[in-house]
């Protein structure tokens, strides 16, 4: 045994990780003795140990804790976090079988995402220290879960802020072209190696079937992508369009559409802003809108944007909602928070003369956990508003 890695962190650093936030700054990193990827000590100003975390010599986060006190870091402790995951979700009784095993920072696994599809699992590791981990962690799931194939979806943008490289690679098993996965009664055809985050945008599965409680009449989803909301919705309604920019998540929808015996589901090509502005000139009415629009702020310098942009949409849409109708809103975007989108749809009504109550208001399902005192693991926003009159 060689001497263990270890970092120095300031009194601010550290009261940081008392507070129950595992990331520390580069600015408080007082001395490093550790190579990229190491699982570090963590030592106090007054010479204490603090725990136990993964480091980074590229990133502004160069520690992200993974134990407290005198816990060591080892395969053991991984193992031991990825089996209480997998149990927490597997108590939830969702009723899909595509959803989140593993989310990061709130199961006590920063930077490590695990979602499940069916028989195949697929896995991020968006930091050094949790790819060199990947071997590890492979092992750990195929023994747990028995998995048809895994697959590293190891290529989101936050990977180069690390200096990893950005590939899609299979590490068990096999992995089709298409994945069949099922949320309550909707089946979707996935494609693990190509689609958006790991394939689905799983966080708003709840949503979906809170949004169902309340639609009826003609719909409208905004940003539908894979048609996630329309559907789940498109049950109830006896019309619904699906709008999206993109034509291939258009030819997605429709092939859903049809997967699932919805015919009337009418997916279009268009970019939103400008068709609800088309919409509201014709003078057309839905009972059920929904806008779920991809993250308008990546970073703190684009929030005024995100928020002219949000109350753009939502002013639009509760114009074209008739009265008793429901718009169901949400923002994915962290920097946006619940009481500054809240306080955007408040101007939305105010602009658009249109009285709204709120519903219910709603986050990401209980697969992607929030850590209290982690305000990073709480992104998703979703009001469910009525038209009151």
């Amino acid at each position: 045994m060689g001497v263990m890695p270890s970092v120095v962190i300031t009194a601010r650093g550290e009261q940081r990780v008392r507070a129950g936030h595992p990331w520390i700054y580069r600015s408080d990193v007082t001395d490093v003795d550790a190579a990229a990827g190491d699982i570090v000590q963590v030592i106090g100003p007054r010479q204490r140990t603090i725990g136990y975390a993964l480091f980074s010599d590229r990133s502004q986060i160069p520690i992200r804790m993974l134990s407290r006190g005198d816990a060591v870091a080892d395969a053991s402790l991984l193992r031991t976090r990825i089996e209480t995951a997998i149990q927490y979700r597997q108590s939830l009784a969702l009723d899909a079988d595509a959803f989140r095993l593993v989310h990061g920072e709130a199961d006590l696994l920063p930077s490590l995402v695990v979602d499940k599809y069916g028989d195949y699992l697929v896995v991020q590791t968006l930091s050094q220290g949790m790819d060199r981990l990947l071997p590890t962690i492979t092992g750990c799931l195929v023994d747990l879960l028995q998995p048809a194939g895994i697959l590293a979806r190891n290529d989101p943008k936050v990977r180069a802020l690390e200096g990893l490289e950005q590939t899609v690679a299979v590490l068990h098993g096999t992995i089709p072209d298409t994945v069949i996965a099922r949320e309550g009664p909707v089946e979707y055809e996935v494609d693990l190696h190509r689609g958006q985050k790991t394939g689905l945008f799983l966080d708003q599965r709840e949503n979906r079937e809170a949004a169902a409680r309340y639609a009826h009449g003609r719909l409208l989803d905004c940003f539908s992508y894979n048609g996630g909301f329309a559907l789940r919705l498109a049950r109830q309604c006896p019309e619904a369009e699906a709008v999206d920019i993109s034509a291939d998540a258009v030819a997605r929808i429709r092939a859903n559409a049809g997967r699932n015996g919805l015919p009337h589901l009418q997916a279009r090509e268009a970019n939103v802003f400008d068709e609800l502005r088309r919409l509201e000139r014709a003078g057309d009415r839905y009972d059920t809108v929904v806008l779920d629009p991809p993250a308008f702020a990546k970073n703190k310098a684009s929030i005024p944007n995100a928020l002219a942009g949000y109350k753009e949409i939502n002013l639009r849409a509760m114009r074209l909602l008739s009265p008793g109708g429901y718009l169901v809103t949400c923002s994915c975007s962290y920097n946006v928070s619940e009481s500054m989108f809240e306080e955007t749809l408040h101007e939305a009504s105010i602009d658009s003369h249109t009285p709204v109550s709120i519903v219910e208001k709603r986050m990401q399902g209980r697969d992607h956990p929030v850590l209290i005192g982690v305000p990073e693991t709480y992104y998703l926003k979703c009001f469910i508003l009525r038209r009151v009159e």
